[in-house]
């Protein structure tokens, strides 16, 4: 059983290796990635170091997400800090998203930077949805951010702070709280 494990393996270190180099990628070191990744555009891509990316059901069957998604524009920039955890989750960068130390992020999240389409008809249908709105994404060092998650546009989630799951986030989460629902709100301080 270990032996065919060991086998099945193989490939998708080689899928994900060859997905990487896609990006412009930079690790401090390689990142464990437990299945198989998809990652699409050109953009750059960061990685420290004890970075561990859980991309299948096997590996962590929360969130009920196949696996883990990166795309990055080709221009954007997603940068993934030191001791982070990602499972299943899809990350969708057009600008910037940053991920600092010790982060965690929990099953079939989803992390956008971007509103994809306009909101208004005349730029979206008439005008080639040129007016699409994109504002950079941080999650600050220590967070936690609960399964099934949605963290959107121009967002920063504070130190420490943790978002339940299920969580629509739309605006700033400060340092050392509990926010939840949708449209994410205040639950508690942390002490």
């Amino acid at each position: 059983m270990k032996l065919l494990r060991k086998l099945l393996g193989v490939p998708s270190k080689a899928w994900n290796w060859l997905q990487l180099q896609r990006l412009k990628t930079s690790f401090a070191a390689p990142p464990l990635i437990r299945g198989r990744l998809f990652v699409g555009g050109r953009g750059e891509l960061i990685v420290g170091k004890k970075v561990v990316i859980n991309s299948s059901h096997r590996s962590n069957p929360v969130g009920g997400k196949a696996r883990t998604s990166i795309h990055i524009a080709p221009t954007a920039k997603i940068a993934i800090g030191n001791n982070v955890g990602i499972s299943n989750s899809l990350l969708y960068s057009r600008v910037s998203i940053t991920i600092e130390d010790d982060v965690m992020i929990g099953g079939g999240c989803q992390i956008y930077d971007t509103d994809f389409h306009s909101i208004r008809y005349e730029d979206r249908i008439l005008n080639g949805d040129k007016a699409t709105k994109s504002a950079p994404v941080l999650i600050k060092k220590g967070a936690f951010v609960g399964t099934s998650s949605i963290i959107l546009k121009g967002v920063t989630v504070g130190e420490r702070s943790i978002v339940a799951a299920g969580s629509v986030v739309v605006k700033d989460v400060p340092n050392d709280e509990v926010w939840g629902g949708n449209p994410c709100s205040f639950i508690k301080k942390l002490s």
